[in-house]
């Protein structure tokens, strides 16, 4: 009997044994990551590198964030993070300003670059070097709206230039061609994209940046005030992991390079080359002390500016931006 009681306890000790072992052998769940799609506004490019960085360390999955990046230009991303189509994207000031004077309430979270990146370039032949060396001259303009039609304007209005004799003309993005051809006789330029590629061609060149004239506010990082209200967290979490991507990018820019060289298309030693130099003019416009921090100040002169240019009707009463997600 007392044999019969140790078989059966002996029995049911294996199929505990075996119940228990088959539950440590099964695999854990993965942990669900909130997908986010980020609008970028143009082609992969190496001004994108943090984001690049980002992704690459892991910093946006350690935050659980699953990204996507939507390329296109930029016409389109306040509208669609407006419907929610969109979750985050990158846009300038102006951009904020226009579209919250419209009531689509737009907020800048990440204040990415500290300067704002348009210019003025034009041929060392062509003897431009003052504000009235523009009358009588064409003027070559990528489109009608946005960073650089507003850069232009606000150099015009700055330095009290008649605006009637001067030929400003539309020439899509095709201001290097269009100035070494000599089409024009300057062109409005993105400070680290078009006058890095003429001077790496060895082309002399005078490069006027409009923010020596006009405290605007440039490129952000840009969300919705319903994702702000709804979900703060998920906001601070993709603010967190860009940063660090921003850090490392201005840090190590060789190793940047490297790791967007995986991510841009075409991206050979040729291109390398200047890619690094276009990488090297950015972290200049990105570096501060304070990274994300948007300045009140700036943001006031920003609607001034557009206010006097006639560019908003109504001047928005609403919060543009949003310190509360920068710090660590």
């Amino acid at each position: 009997m007392a044999i019969k009681k140790i078989i059966i306890a002996i029995f049911f000790l294996i199929i505990i044994s075996v119940i228990f072992l088959g539950r440590l052998k099964k695999p854990a769940t993965a942990p669900t990551k909130t997908k986010i799609t980020i609008g970028m506004g143009y082609i992969p490019n190496i001004q994108f590198a943090p984001f690049y960085v980002a992704l690459q360390k892991n910093y946006f999955a350690i935050e659980g964030l699953d990204v996507k990046f939507d390329y296109g230009f930029d016409t389109d991303i306040i509208k669609l993070l407006a419907s929610g189509k969109l979750d985050f994207g990158i846009g300038s000031g102006d951009q904020v300003i226009l579209a919250n004077s419209q009531n689509l309430r737009i907020v800048d979270f990440f204040n990415w670059y500290q300067k704002f990146p348009v210019s003025i370039t034009t041929l060392v032949e062509s003897d431009i070097n003052k504000p009235d060396d523009f009358i009588g001259k064409t003027i070559g303009l990528p489109v009608n709206f946005g960073a650089s039609f507003i850069g232009w304007q606000a150099y015009v209005k700055k330095n009290n230039l008649p605006i009637d004799k001067i030929n400003v003309v539309t020439i899509g993005y095709t201001q290097v061609a269009a100035l070494t051809e000599y089409k024009v006789d300057a062109v409005i330029t993105y400070s680290m994209n078009e006058p890095i590629q003429l001077e790496d061609q060895n082309i002399k060149i005078n490069n006027i940046q409009i923010s020596d004239s006009i405290n605007f506010v440039s490129n952000g990082l840009l969300t919705s005030q319903k994702q702000i209200d709804n979900n703060p967290g998920l906001v601070r979490k993709f603010a967190s992991a860009f940063k660090k991507g921003l850090e490392d990018t201005i840090n190590n820019p060789k190793e940047a390079l490297e790791i967007s060289a995986k991510f841009i298309p075409n991206f050979d030693k040729e291109n390398s080359n200047l890619a690094a130099k276009v990488l090297a003019a950015s972290i200049k416009s990105w570096k501060t002390d304070k990274l994300g921090q948007n300045d009140p100040r700036q943001w006031q002169d920003s609607i001034e500016i557009m206010s006097k240019l006639g560019l908003i009707k109504t001047v928005p009463k609403q919060t543009l931006f949003n310190n509360d997600f920068i710090n660590d």
